[in-house]
C-alpha cells in the first residue's frame, strides 16, 4: 500500500494503534505488528521463551509494501531480561548490555538494507521498587535492581543504540529527556492510570511520539529495492 508505515515492537509498540496517528497523519496507512515480550537482544526471556518475534517481524517485512519501518524494542531487556540473566548466570550487567546493543544494531542494519528505518528509544521503567502485584511485576519479582538502577541502564541502552543507529544511517528518536521527571525517574504523567499496567499512558505516549516523528514520516519515500533484493536481518529477536 502506498504511503504505508510498518511498525515493529514489543507490547509498548501498541502505541501506534492510537487514533492520534491516523488523525495527525491522515495520508498514511499504519501497519502495526506487536509481539509482547519481544526482546532487542534475543537473550533468554524466562517469562516466555516462545515469543517467536523474529519470524513474526520477518514475515511482516516480507509482506509489506511500506518503505518506512518504525522499530521500538528494549524495555524488556533493560527492565528485566538483562538483570535476570546477569543474576542467574553471574555475568556482568554491562556485558549483557553490550550484547543487547550489538544484537539490536544488527537487527536495525538488516532492515535498513531495504527500508527507511526509524528506531524509537525504549520506554523507561515504570515499576517502582518492591512492587510485586500485577502480572508483569509478579513475573519480574526476581529482579532486585531498583527503579533508579533500571532507569540508568535504560538511558545508557538508549544512548548506545542511538549512537550505533546514527552510525548506520538509521534515524533515531530519543525520548529520554522528554520522558524523565525532575526526580530522574519516568514522568508521573506518563504513568498508566492503571497502576498494575507497566505501559505508559497510551494517549500521553502517542502524543510524545507524534510530536517528533513528523520529519521522518514527511520526507520523500525511498525507492523500492532492486528486483530480487530482499535484504536480511542477521540477528534473531525474541
Amino acid at each position: 500500500m502506498p504511503n504505508a508505515v510498518l511498525t515493529l515492537g514489543d507490547s509498548h509498540g501498541a502505541v501506534f494503534r492510537d487514533p492520534l496517528f491516523a488523525a495527525r497523519f491522515p495520508d498514511l496507512a499504519w501497519e502495526t505488528v506487536v509481539v509482547p515480550g519481544a526482546t532487542a537482544s534475543g537473550l533468554e526471556n524466562p517469562n516466555d521463551s516462545r515469543t517467536r518475534a523474529y519470524p513474526t517481524f520477518r514475515r511482516a517485512l516480507d509482506a509489506t509494501a511500506a518503505r518506512r519501518v518504525v522499530v521500538t524494542l528494549g524495555e524488556v531487556d533493560t527492565g528485566f531480561v538483562i538483570w535476570y540473566r546477569a543474576a542467574k548466570y553471574r555475568e556482568s550487567v554491562f556485558a549483557m548490555l553490550d550484547r543487547a546493543v550489538a544484537a539490536y544494531t544488527g537487527f536495525l542494519a538488516g532492515i535498513a538494507a531495504t527500508f527507511d528505518v526509524l528506531c524509537v528509544s525504549a520506554a523507561l521503567p515504570t515499576i517502582p521498587d518492591d512492587v510485586h502485584w500485577g502480572v508483569v511485576a509478579n513475573q519480574r519479582r526476581e529482579v532486585r535492581a531498583s527503579q533508579r538502577a533500571r532507569t540508568a541502564l535504560t538511558l545508557e541502552f538508549n544512548r548506545r543504540v542511538r549512537d550505533a543507529a546514527l552510525g548506520l544511517g538509521v534515524s533515531h528518536l530519543l525520548l529520554d529527556a522528554a520522558s524523565l521527571g525532575p526526580d530522574g525517574l519516568v514522568r508521573p504523567d506518563l504513568l498508566n492510570p492503571d497502576p498494575r499496567d507497566h505501559h505508559y499512558a497510551p494517549g500521553r505516549y502517542a502524543a510524545l511520539i507524534a510530536e517528533s516523528i513528523g520529519p521522518f514520516l514527511r520526507r520523500p519515500e525511498p525507492a523500492p529495492p532492486p528486483r530480487g533484493s530482499t535484504g536480511s536481518c542477521r540477528v534473531l529477536v525474541g
